[in-house]
């Protein structure tokens, strides 16, 4: 069978290896010279603990596994199982861990709880003031902007996939071929639409009722710190961002202790990552109203030195860069993703929301099963 691929993030990379592990043919077409979007500003995390019960997690459990398969064979996805722990500031944060701990899935998720000195023995980077915090040894973590060309790199390597950069589709014609605007046809036996945060245009030919909407997002990245951070790191107000932390504690905490205002206001958590060249990803904000604005602000970076400063116990090295990105996300927040059958012969797949690195590879194993690779 000969796939036709559209869209080179993370979501259709992920597409493309599973047509031709199963042994089919791929022409992967991408809009830019390389993915831009959010599969390259992101943190590269491989994020089991925070996810809902029932499908999303399931979901996210399936990718664990296939990306740590997949990073053995590449290693230039720098596939690491570095867990992550959620450090706990307040009683009320605390109170919200020894509640998750208990749960039912908790073993799954690879949930224990940590005090001070378990979690500075863990991470020793941590040497800030806490009261401990939640160690998820599930969680792991790849390196975003080199990831797309490292699958790419081992697909080429079978003879069978050809990447076609710069490469605008225009049109979707019948029920297996494209046309790109270089007036080319490029036809095949099914087609795969992975266009990401680009919802206009032809996706809205195709689709226009999606029940996506557009997310943007704020980060940045410093220098190399000069010592390991052993794991991905958050604060506490991850609990109230991710679904696998809902109960009686959480509800307490978000009556007792209120969000800062720049928090509240850019509805943030804090996530840290540190890059394989030592450097600290950091971030992230939310925003929905559109039309979204087309530069960052300054208030939520100070938020975020401010409190991975008050984790460490130390300054942040030197500010390198500071971006924008922008996801799709489905509106039923509880769905995994948004995946349509066009037509016989064509898929539309989107709107992972922040899910998508994590749980591209599973996503994309359930369309090559769906689609009948």
């Amino acid at each position: 069978m000969r796939v036709i691929v559209v869209g080179a993030g993370v979501l259709g990379t992920m597409h493309a290896w599973h047509a031709v592990e199963r042994g089919h043919e791929v022409v992967h077409l991408e809009r830019e010279a390389e993915a831009r979007g959010a599969s390259v500003r992101n943190f590269g995390l491989i994020w089991v603990g925070g996810r809902a019960r029932g499908e999303e997690l399931a979901t996210a459990q399936r990718a664990r596994e296939l990306w740590q398969r997949i990073g053995e064979r590449i290693p230039g996805l720098h596939f690491r199982a570095n867990g992550s722990l959620t450090v706990l500031r307040t009683e009320a944060e605390l109170a919200v861990a020894e509640e998750v701990v208990k749960g039912e899935e908790a073993a799954g998720r690879g949930f224990r709880l940590l005090d001070a000195a378990e979690t500075r023995a863990v991470n020793p980077a941590l040497r800030g003031n806490h009261l401990g915090a939640l160690h998820c040894t599930r969680d792991a973590a790849v390196e975003p902007r080199a990831a797309q060309p490292a699958l790419r790199a081992a697909l080429e390597a079978t003879g069978r996939y050809t990447f076609l950069p710069g490469r605008e589709v225009r049109e979707v014609i019948g029920s297996s071929a494209v046309r790109d605007d270089h007036g080319r046809v490029h036809a095949g036996d099914l087609v795969l639409l992975c266009t990401g945060a680009w919802t206009g245009g032809l996706v809205r030919e195709l689709a226009p009722e999606l029940p996506v909407r557009r997310v943007r997002l704020q980060m940045m990245q410093t220098d190399p710190l000069d010592e390991p951070l052993t794991t991905s790191v958050a604060d506490g107000d991850s609990f109230r961002y991710y679904p696998a932390y809902a109960g009686t504690a959480l509800d307490a905490l978000k009556a007792g202790q209120p969000q800062g205002a720049t928090a509240a206001e850019h509805r943030m958590q804090l996530l840290v990552v540190q890059r394989t060249d030592g450097g600290l990803t950091i971030g992230d904000t939310h925003e929905y109203e559109q039309p979204f604005g087309f530069d960052t602000v300054e208030e939520p970076y100070e938020h975020f030195t401010a409190v991975a400063e008050a984790l460490l116990g130390r300054p942040l090295p030197r500010i390198r860069r500071r971006w924008a990105g922008v996801y799709a996300q489905c509106l039923d927040t509880t769905r995994v993703v948004h995946r349509e059958r066009i037509r016989d012969g064509v898929w539309l797949v989107t709107g992972p929301g922040g899910r998508g690195m994590t749980c591209s590879p599973a996503i994309a194993e359930t369309t090559a099963d769906l689609a009948e690779l």
